[in-house]
Protein backbone atom coordinates (compact mmCIF):
# COMPACT_ATOMS: atom_id res chain seq x y z
CA UNK A 1 0.00 0.00 0.00
CA UNK A 2 0.97 3.63 -0.42
CA UNK A 3 1.15 5.30 3.00
CA UNK A 4 1.29 9.09 3.27
CA UNK A 5 2.50 11.19 6.18
CA UNK A 6 1.78 14.93 5.89
CA UNK A 7 3.43 17.49 8.12
CA UNK A 8 1.23 18.41 11.08
CA UNK A 9 -0.28 21.88 10.70
CA UNK A 10 -2.13 22.32 14.00
CA UNK A 11 -0.53 25.28 15.84
CA UNK A 12 2.60 24.26 17.78
CA UNK A 13 2.21 20.61 16.79
CA UNK A 14 5.69 19.30 16.06
CA UNK A 15 5.15 15.54 16.18
CA UNK A 16 4.96 13.42 13.03
CA UNK A 17 2.99 10.28 12.24
CA UNK A 18 5.97 8.00 11.52
CA UNK A 19 9.61 7.84 12.63
CA UNK A 20 12.33 6.75 10.19
CA UNK A 21 12.49 3.39 11.99
CA UNK A 22 8.76 2.90 11.41
CA UNK A 23 9.22 3.77 7.74
CA UNK A 24 11.96 1.14 7.48
CA UNK A 25 9.61 -1.49 8.91
CA UNK A 26 6.81 -0.60 6.48
CA UNK A 27 9.14 -0.53 3.46
CA UNK A 28 10.53 -3.94 4.44
CA UNK A 29 6.93 -5.21 4.30
CA UNK A 30 6.66 -4.03 0.69
CA UNK A 31 4.83 -0.74 1.22
CA UNK A 32 5.59 2.69 -0.22
CA UNK A 33 5.88 5.57 2.24
CA UNK A 34 5.51 9.25 1.32
CA UNK A 35 6.78 11.84 3.83
CA UNK A 36 6.14 15.57 3.43
CA UNK A 37 9.29 17.66 3.08
CA UNK A 38 10.74 18.46 6.54
CA UNK A 39 7.68 16.90 8.16
CA UNK A 40 9.73 15.40 10.98
CA UNK A 41 12.32 18.16 11.32
CA UNK A 42 10.95 19.69 14.53
CA UNK A 43 10.80 16.23 16.11
CA UNK A 44 14.48 15.69 15.30
CA UNK A 45 14.07 13.57 12.15
CA UNK A 46 15.45 15.04 8.92
CA UNK A 47 14.73 14.23 5.29
CA UNK A 48 17.91 12.19 4.86
CA UNK A 49 16.92 9.88 7.70
CA UNK A 50 13.61 9.22 5.98
CA UNK A 51 15.27 8.72 2.58
CA UNK A 52 17.74 6.27 4.09
CA UNK A 53 14.80 4.37 5.58
CA UNK A 54 13.27 4.06 2.12
CA UNK A 55 10.70 6.89 2.11
CA UNK A 56 10.00 9.28 -0.74
CA UNK A 57 10.07 12.97 0.18
CA UNK A 58 7.09 14.87 -1.22
CA UNK A 59 7.02 18.65 -1.44
CA UNK A 60 3.31 19.34 -0.92
CA UNK A 61 0.72 17.88 1.45
CA UNK A 62 -1.85 18.00 -1.36
CA UNK A 63 0.19 15.47 -3.34
CA UNK A 64 0.31 13.13 -0.36
CA UNK A 65 -3.46 13.33 0.14
CA UNK A 66 -3.95 12.83 -3.58
CA UNK A 67 -1.71 9.76 -3.90
CA UNK A 68 -1.80 7.86 -0.58
CA UNK A 69 -4.21 5.07 0.27
CA UNK A 70 -3.58 5.49 4.00
CA UNK A 71 -2.97 8.85 5.65
CA UNK A 72 -1.06 8.60 8.95
CA UNK A 73 -1.16 11.62 11.24
CA UNK A 74 -0.87 12.53 14.88
CA UNK A 75 -3.58 15.14 15.40
CA UNK A 76 -7.07 15.36 13.97
CA UNK A 77 -7.28 16.67 10.39
CA UNK A 78 -7.56 20.43 10.22
CA UNK A 79 -10.15 22.05 7.96
CA UNK A 80 -7.82 22.41 4.97
CA UNK A 81 -6.81 18.74 5.36
CA UNK A 82 -10.41 17.53 5.58
CA UNK A 83 -11.02 19.18 2.22
CA UNK A 84 -8.18 17.09 0.72
CA UNK A 85 -9.32 13.72 2.10
CA UNK A 86 -10.64 11.49 -0.67
CA UNK A 87 -13.51 9.02 -0.75
CA UNK A 88 -12.41 5.54 0.43
CA UNK A 89 -9.13 6.92 1.79
CA UNK A 90 -8.10 5.55 5.20
CA UNK A 91 -7.21 8.15 7.84
CA UNK A 92 -5.34 6.78 10.87
CA UNK A 93 -4.80 9.33 13.66
CA UNK A 94 -6.15 10.81 16.89
CA UNK A 95 -9.64 12.17 16.16
CA UNK A 96 -11.46 13.01 19.44
CA UNK A 97 -14.66 13.43 17.46
CA UNK A 98 -17.15 13.63 20.34
CA UNK A 99 -15.91 17.15 21.04
CA UNK A 100 -15.61 18.17 17.37
CA UNK A 101 -18.88 18.50 15.49
CA UNK A 102 -17.50 20.35 12.43
CA UNK A 103 -14.73 17.77 11.98
CA UNK A 104 -17.19 14.91 12.36
CA UNK A 105 -19.49 16.37 9.70
CA UNK A 106 -16.55 16.99 7.39
CA UNK A 107 -15.28 13.42 7.66
CA UNK A 108 -18.78 12.01 7.18
CA UNK A 109 -19.14 14.11 4.03
CA UNK A 110 -15.74 12.95 2.72
CA UNK A 111 -16.90 9.28 2.68
CA UNK A 112 -13.47 8.28 3.98
CA UNK A 113 -12.56 5.55 6.47
CA UNK A 114 -11.47 7.01 9.80
CA UNK A 115 -9.70 5.00 12.48
CA UNK A 116 -9.08 6.80 15.79
CA UNK A 117 -6.06 5.89 17.89
CA UNK A 118 -7.91 6.83 21.06
CA UNK A 119 -10.74 4.31 20.77
CA UNK A 120 -8.73 1.20 19.86
CA UNK A 121 -8.90 -1.14 22.85
CA UNK A 122 -7.09 -4.18 24.24
CA UNK A 123 -8.47 -7.34 25.84
CA UNK A 124 -8.62 -5.60 29.22
CA UNK A 125 -10.64 -2.66 27.91
CA UNK A 126 -7.67 -0.32 28.07
CA UNK A 127 -6.67 2.13 25.32
CA UNK A 128 -3.15 1.14 24.22
CA UNK A 129 -2.70 3.84 21.58
CA UNK A 130 -3.91 6.61 23.85
CA UNK A 131 -1.81 5.44 26.80
CA UNK A 132 1.64 6.69 25.68
CA UNK A 133 0.41 10.21 25.00
CA UNK A 134 -1.68 10.20 28.18
CA UNK A 135 1.48 9.26 30.06
CA UNK A 136 3.38 12.16 28.49
CA UNK A 137 0.51 14.62 29.11
CA UNK A 138 0.13 13.42 32.70
CA UNK A 139 3.79 14.04 33.43
CA UNK A 140 3.77 17.39 31.64
CA UNK A 141 0.62 18.50 33.48
CA UNK A 142 2.42 18.74 36.80
CA UNK A 143 5.45 20.45 35.26
CA UNK A 144 3.11 22.98 33.63
CA UNK A 145 1.07 23.39 36.79
CA UNK A 146 4.16 23.98 38.92
CA UNK A 147 5.29 26.69 36.50
CA UNK A 148 1.86 28.33 36.45
CA UNK A 149 1.86 28.51 40.26
CA UNK A 150 4.79 30.92 40.10
CA UNK A 151 3.84 34.52 40.83
CA UNK A 152 5.22 35.83 37.54
CA UNK A 153 2.76 33.47 35.82
CA UNK A 154 -0.09 35.00 37.89
CA UNK A 155 -0.17 31.99 40.16
CA UNK A 156 -0.26 31.81 43.98
CA UNK A 157 3.50 32.00 44.33
CA UNK A 158 3.63 28.50 45.79
CA UNK A 159 6.42 25.95 45.32
CA UNK A 160 4.88 22.56 44.66
CA UNK A 161 7.15 20.69 47.04
CA UNK A 162 7.25 23.39 49.70
CA UNK A 163 10.52 24.20 51.47
CA UNK A 164 12.03 23.78 54.94
CA UNK A 165 9.53 25.44 57.24
CA UNK A 166 6.95 25.78 54.41
CA UNK A 167 4.14 23.35 53.60
CA UNK A 168 3.98 21.63 50.19
CA UNK A 169 1.22 22.50 47.78
CA UNK A 170 -2.03 20.53 47.58
CA UNK A 171 -2.43 18.72 44.25
CA UNK A 172 -5.84 17.30 43.33
CA UNK A 173 -5.77 14.77 40.48
CA UNK A 174 -9.16 13.99 38.95
CA UNK A 175 -9.05 10.51 37.42
CA UNK A 176 -6.75 7.66 38.33
CA UNK A 177 -6.10 6.37 34.82
CA UNK A 178 -2.92 6.75 32.79
CA UNK A 179 -2.95 10.56 33.03
CA UNK A 180 -3.62 10.47 36.76
CA UNK A 181 -1.00 7.82 37.48
CA UNK A 182 1.69 9.73 35.59
CA UNK A 183 0.68 13.05 37.11
CA UNK A 184 0.98 11.40 40.53
CA UNK A 185 4.44 10.10 39.63
CA UNK A 186 5.71 13.64 39.04
CA UNK A 187 3.71 15.32 41.82
CA UNK A 188 4.84 12.83 44.48
CA UNK A 189 8.38 13.07 43.17
CA UNK A 190 8.20 16.83 43.72
CA UNK A 191 7.02 16.16 47.29
CA UNK A 192 3.57 17.71 46.90
CA UNK A 193 0.56 16.59 48.95
CA UNK A 194 -1.39 14.54 46.38
CA UNK A 195 -5.07 13.55 46.38
CA UNK A 196 -6.22 11.20 43.60
CA UNK A 197 -9.95 10.95 42.87
CA UNK A 198 -11.41 8.00 40.97
CA UNK A 199 -14.73 6.18 40.96
CA UNK A 200 -13.08 2.74 41.06
CA UNK A 201 -12.03 1.45 44.46
CA UNK A 202 -10.00 -1.27 42.77
CA UNK A 203 -8.05 1.28 40.74
CA UNK A 204 -7.39 3.41 43.82
CA UNK A 205 -6.07 0.32 45.59
CA UNK A 206 -3.69 -0.27 42.69
CA UNK A 207 -2.43 3.30 42.97
CA UNK A 208 -1.91 2.92 46.71
CA UNK A 209 0.17 -0.19 46.01
CA UNK A 210 2.30 1.91 43.62
CA UNK A 211 2.64 5.06 45.69
CA UNK A 212 1.96 3.99 49.28
CA UNK A 213 1.25 6.88 51.62
CA UNK A 214 2.59 9.40 49.09
CA UNK A 215 -0.97 9.76 47.77
CA UNK A 216 -4.35 10.14 49.42
CA UNK A 217 -6.93 8.03 47.54
CA UNK A 218 -10.41 9.52 47.24
CA UNK A 219 -13.37 7.49 45.92
CA UNK A 220 -15.55 9.88 43.96
CA UNK A 221 -18.90 8.82 45.41
CA UNK A 222 -17.63 9.11 49.00
CA UNK A 223 -16.05 12.56 49.01
CA UNK A 224 -16.95 16.22 49.21
CA UNK A 225 -15.46 17.33 45.88
CA UNK A 226 -16.18 20.99 46.61
CA UNK A 227 -14.01 20.81 49.73
CA UNK A 228 -11.12 19.18 47.86
CA UNK A 229 -11.38 21.75 45.08
CA UNK A 230 -11.38 24.60 47.60
CA UNK A 231 -8.23 23.25 49.27
CA UNK A 232 -6.31 22.58 46.06
CA UNK A 233 -3.43 24.69 44.81
CA UNK A 234 -3.23 22.67 41.59
CA UNK A 235 -5.97 20.59 39.96
CA UNK A 236 -5.10 18.16 37.17
CA UNK A 237 -8.12 17.08 35.11
CA UNK A 238 -7.48 13.62 33.70
CA UNK A 239 -10.94 12.07 33.46
CA UNK A 240 -11.70 10.09 30.33
CA UNK A 241 -14.75 8.32 28.93
CA UNK A 242 -13.44 6.49 25.83
CA UNK A 243 -14.54 8.26 22.66
CA UNK A 244 -17.05 10.48 24.50
CA UNK A 245 -17.04 14.04 25.76
CA UNK A 246 -15.44 14.41 29.19
CA UNK A 247 -17.81 14.95 32.15
CA UNK A 248 -17.73 18.44 33.70
CA UNK A 249 -16.62 17.60 37.23
CA UNK A 250 -15.48 21.08 38.26
CA UNK A 251 -18.29 23.59 37.74
CA UNK A 252 -18.06 27.34 37.28
CA UNK A 253 -19.54 27.80 40.77
CA UNK A 254 -16.75 25.70 42.29
CA UNK A 255 -14.15 28.14 40.96
CA UNK A 256 -15.44 30.75 43.39
CA UNK A 257 -14.37 28.45 46.23
CA UNK A 258 -10.77 28.21 45.00
CA UNK A 259 -7.81 30.21 46.22
CA UNK A 260 -6.68 33.23 44.24
CA UNK A 261 -3.89 32.17 41.91
CA UNK A 262 -4.59 28.46 42.13
CA UNK A 263 -4.13 26.51 38.88
CA UNK A 264 -6.17 24.07 36.79
CA UNK A 265 -4.45 21.96 34.13
CA UNK A 266 -7.23 20.34 32.09
CA UNK A 267 -5.62 17.42 30.27
CA UNK A 268 -9.08 16.26 29.17
CA UNK A 269 -9.47 19.32 26.93
CA UNK A 270 -9.11 17.20 23.76
CA UNK A 271 -12.42 15.61 24.75
CA UNK A 272 -14.03 18.91 25.74
CA UNK A 273 -12.44 19.24 29.19
CA UNK A 274 -13.60 18.15 32.64
CA UNK A 275 -13.80 21.73 33.94
CA UNK A 276 -16.82 23.81 32.93
CA UNK A 277 -14.76 26.94 32.30
CA UNK A 278 -12.07 25.25 30.18
CA UNK A 279 -11.47 26.17 26.55
CA UNK A 280 -8.63 24.97 24.29
CA UNK A 281 -5.39 26.97 24.30
CA UNK A 282 -2.03 26.70 22.55
CA UNK A 283 1.61 26.79 23.64
CA UNK A 284 1.81 30.37 22.32
CA UNK A 285 -0.85 31.51 24.77
CA UNK A 286 -1.38 28.57 27.14
CA UNK A 287 -3.30 30.13 30.02
CA UNK A 288 -6.29 32.31 30.84
CA UNK A 289 -7.87 33.35 34.11
CA UNK A 290 -11.45 32.87 35.31
CA UNK A 291 -12.42 34.00 38.83
CA UNK A 292 -8.73 34.45 39.74
CA UNK A 293 -7.96 30.82 38.82
CA UNK A 294 -5.29 30.15 36.20
CA UNK A 295 -6.45 27.69 33.51
CA UNK A 296 -3.88 25.80 31.43
CA UNK A 297 -5.73 24.01 28.60
CA UNK A 298 -3.22 23.27 25.83
CA UNK A 299 -4.97 20.75 23.60
CA UNK A 300 -1.86 18.96 22.32
CA UNK A 301 0.46 18.92 25.32
CA UNK A 302 2.68 16.05 24.07
CA UNK A 303 3.43 18.22 21.02
CA UNK A 304 5.67 20.24 23.32
CA UNK A 305 8.09 17.30 23.55
CA UNK A 306 7.75 16.03 19.98
CA UNK A 307 10.72 13.71 19.82
CA UNK A 308 9.83 11.79 22.98
CA UNK A 309 6.16 11.76 22.00
CA UNK A 310 6.67 10.63 18.40
CA UNK A 311 8.89 7.72 19.42
CA UNK A 312 6.50 6.64 22.19
CA UNK A 313 3.46 6.97 19.94
CA UNK A 314 5.01 4.95 17.10
CA UNK A 315 5.81 2.08 19.41
CA UNK A 316 2.06 1.76 20.02
CA UNK A 317 0.63 2.64 16.59
CA UNK A 318 3.01 0.83 14.23
CA UNK A 319 1.89 -2.80 14.83
CA UNK A 320 -1.71 -1.84 13.97
CA UNK A 321 -0.59 0.11 10.90
CA UNK A 322 1.45 -2.85 9.63
CA UNK A 323 -1.61 -5.07 10.03
CA UNK A 324 -3.78 -2.47 8.28
CA UNK A 325 -1.40 -2.14 5.34
CA UNK A 326 -0.65 -5.85 5.00
CA UNK A 327 -4.19 -7.17 5.25
CA UNK A 328 -6.37 -4.25 4.15
CA UNK A 329 -8.75 -2.53 6.52
CA UNK A 330 -11.64 -4.99 6.10
CA UNK A 331 -9.63 -8.04 7.16
CA UNK A 332 -7.50 -6.18 9.71
CA UNK A 333 -10.55 -4.77 11.50
CA UNK A 334 -12.86 -7.70 10.91
CA UNK A 335 -10.45 -10.16 12.51
CA UNK A 336 -9.68 -8.03 15.57
CA UNK A 337 -12.55 -6.61 17.65
CA UNK A 338 -10.14 -4.35 19.56
CA UNK A 339 -8.84 -2.79 16.35
CA UNK A 340 -12.42 -2.55 15.06
CA UNK A 341 -13.24 -0.35 18.08
CA UNK A 342 -11.07 2.31 16.46
CA UNK A 343 -13.37 2.69 13.45
CA UNK A 344 -15.28 5.93 14.06
CA UNK A 345 -16.54 6.86 10.59
CA UNK A 346 -16.89 4.61 7.54
CA UNK A 347 -17.84 6.01 4.13
CA UNK A 348 -20.40 8.49 5.45
CA UNK A 349 -21.64 6.43 8.41
CA UNK A 350 -20.82 6.99 12.10
CA UNK A 351 -19.62 3.70 13.56
CA UNK A 352 -18.73 4.80 17.10
CA UNK A 353 -21.77 5.13 19.37
CA UNK A 354 -20.57 7.96 21.59
CA UNK A 355 -19.89 10.10 18.52
CA UNK A 356 -23.25 9.26 16.96
CA UNK A 357 -25.02 10.11 20.22
CA UNK A 358 -23.13 13.38 20.60
CA UNK A 359 -24.33 14.78 17.26
CA UNK A 360 -27.58 12.96 16.53
CA UNK A 361 -26.25 10.65 13.84
CA UNK A 362 -27.54 7.16 13.29
CA UNK A 363 -25.12 4.67 14.82
CA UNK A 364 -24.10 1.85 12.48
CA UNK A 365 -22.48 -1.29 13.89
CA UNK A 366 -18.95 -1.26 12.48
CA UNK A 367 -18.72 -5.00 11.80
CA UNK A 368 -21.93 -4.90 9.76
CA UNK A 369 -20.65 -2.20 7.44
CA UNK A 370 -17.10 -3.29 6.62
CA UNK A 371 -18.07 -6.64 5.11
Amino acid sequence: MRIGVPKEIKPQENRIGLTPDSVKTLVSEGHEVLIENNGGYEAGFDNDQYKNAGAKIIEKASDIFNDAEIIVKVKEPQKVEVEMIRENQIVYTYLHLAAAKELTEGLVKSKSINIAYETITDDNGRLPLLAPMSAVAGRMSVQAGAHCLEKNQKGRGVLLGGAPGGEPANVLILGGGVVGENAATIATGMKAKVHVVDKSEARLNQLVEMFGDKIIPEQSDKIDLKKLVAEADLIVGGVLIPGAEAPKLVTKDMLKLMKRGSVIVDVAIDQGGCVETSKPTTFNDPTFIVDNVVHYCVANMPGGVPRTSTIALNKATLPYLVKLANRGYQKALGEDKNFLAGLNIHKGHVTYKAVADAFGHEFVEPLSIIK
